[in-house]
């Protein structure tokens, strides 16, 4: 039987915060790839950076869903559920994003 995302409807159109890793850029760290917070546009790195910014901003707010973000990727993760989720739209770069890796 097939799960389905049940935290679809935090899902909200956001305006990304920075061109970076928020904590990264603080802190002069690098990252690999950059996730978005589709509940508040927190930008973070991903897993495989040393930072790992993006699970934390989840442990910290329990926003579950990101967006693969370096350019926008079109895909989304449910940290909740651990799934894949469908966007109903990519959000656009605010502008060039450095590279860090």
């Amino acid at each position: 039987m097939a799960h389905n995302c049940s935290h679809t409807s935090t899902i909200r159109p956001v305006r990304p915060t920075t061109l970076g890793c928020e904590e990264c850029l603080k802190t002069g760290q690098v990252w690999l790839h950059l996730r978005l917070c589709r509940e508040c546009g927190h930008v973070g790195c991903c897993d495989q950076s040393p930072g790992r910014h993006a699970t934390g901003h989840f442990h910290a707010t329990r926003h579950p869903i990101i967006e693969g973000y370096d350019p926008p990727k079109g895909w989304g993760w449910c940290y909740v559920d651990e799934m894949v989720v469908d966007l109903p739209d990519q959000t656009p770069q605010r502008g060039p994003i450095p590279r860090y890796y």
